[in-house]
């Protein structure tokens, strides 16, 4: 394949998704793979280790296979191969690093270690390049909000040998649970099954979100922090309170444990009250993202906010920040569902400056659970 412009595998494995990804000039998706663990963890009520790490394994050949197949080219069609180094699972990790470095070794290419969370900002600029947009405009506040991450950066840019370098700094975060570990939690105590955010966003449209009123948390210290695991506590103590509520949920435990797991299903077997609950929950959830987010690109007086992460796709938070943005004459930018959840196209994009910058890896690269994005 000729081409002028730098083409980067990208490989993620940072918790449950084997993914790879085939991307041109940093910006251009020429192919996206992402195997999915759901079904494997699913029975658990989250993600295990050591079960992600071994499928990961089982996974990594076919999926690196199938995106160049897609994409049209060769493994010698390559320039570079970008591979998540961190934050996540210490074993996931390990999978995609290993892979990663013995592939850029055999073809003798360029290795790229990329911060997931970083993957995540740039999955915004590669949905607006799909959809033929300009790009977000920055310096902005960025919401990173998933299963395993809830914080906000203020993101800003500059340029290096012609491709846009970004800059983080951290305004603030969870102290606690993520904000889609919330969801899963509180998806596990209703019987919602896994994972419990799109089942509760699903549901939530036909509660009312004002039947319960959840205290919004009082932050000491830093304003743009979260905390969730209140809020999660508050259903617990709220579920004890109607033990009438119980009957539904142990029906639908037995629903999910025949593999009866749609929305519509679920839906059949919930109370009004259940569905006030969990409209309520969500209400609360949104309303506190929205806010801290858009306090913290108020007080940074930027132009634009950015959401990504796998609870960037609920639609509750979609419409409010569009809402909230719009009246505080700010621009919100989200990526497709499809970008919003772990994928190795964010991946490949975030080490593309990298590789032009010539930040390039060597065998000791290794993984970092904790890595954090500076």
């Amino acid at each position: 394949m000729t081409t002028q412009r730098k083409i980067i595998l990208g490989i993620e494995s940072s918790c449950d998704e084997t993914a790879a990804a085939v991307v041109s000039g940093g910006d251009t998706i020429l192919s996206s793979i992402v195997a999915s663990q759901i079904a494997i963890h699913r029975k658990y009520g989250g993600v295990v280790p050591e079960l992600a790490s071994r499928e990961h394994l089982r996974q990594i050949v076919p999926v690196v296979r199938e995106a160049l197949e897609q994409a049209g080219i060769t493994l010698q069609d390559l320039d570079a191969v970008a591979v998540t180094r961190g934050p996540g699972l210490v074993g996931a990790l390990l999978v995609g690093i290993t892979y990663g470095k013995v592939l850029a070794q055999a073809l003798g290419k360029p290795l790229i270690g990329v911060n997931h969370l970083e993957g995540h900002v740039h999955a915004v600029f590669l949905e607006a390049h799909a959809a033929k947009l300009p790009p977000p405009e920055l310096p902005a506040a960025c919401l990173i909000v998933s299963g395993g991450h809830t914080v906000i950066y203020l993101v800003k840019s500059d340029s290096q040998n012609g491709a846009a370098h970004f800059s983080y700094e951290r305004l603030g975060g969870t102290r606690d649970d993520a904000a889609g570990e919330a969801y899963d939690k509180v998806a596990r105590l209703l019987a919602l099954g896994y994972p419990g955010g799109p089942v509760m966003d699903q549901l939530a449209q036909h509660g009312n979100p004002r039947a319960i009123r959840f205290g919004e948390p009082k932050m000491k210290g830093n304003p743009y922090d979260f905390s969730f695991s209140g809020i999660k506590t508050a259903v617990l103590y709220h579920l004890k309170r109607h033990p009438e509520l119980q009957p539904e949920i142990d029906a639908r435990k037995e629903a999910l444990a025949s593999g009866e797991r749609g929305a519509d299903a679920l839906r059949q077997l919930a109370s009004t009250a259940t569905l006030d609950l969990i409209a309520s929950f969500q209400r609360a959830v949104v309303e506190d993202l929205v806010a801290r987010t858009i306090a913290a690109a108020r007080q940074n007086n930027v132009c634009s906010i950015l959401v990504s992460g796998g609870v960037a796709a609920n639609r509750e938070l979609r419409a409010s920040f569009e809402t909230e943005a719009r009246r505080h004459n700010l621009s919100v930018f989200f990526p497709s569902r499809a970008l919003s959840t772990d994928n190795a196209a964010m991946i490949a994009a975030a080490g593309y400056p990298r590789f032009v910058a010539g930040q390039h890896e060597d065998a000791t690269l290794n993984a970092e659970p904790n890595l954090p994005l500076a």
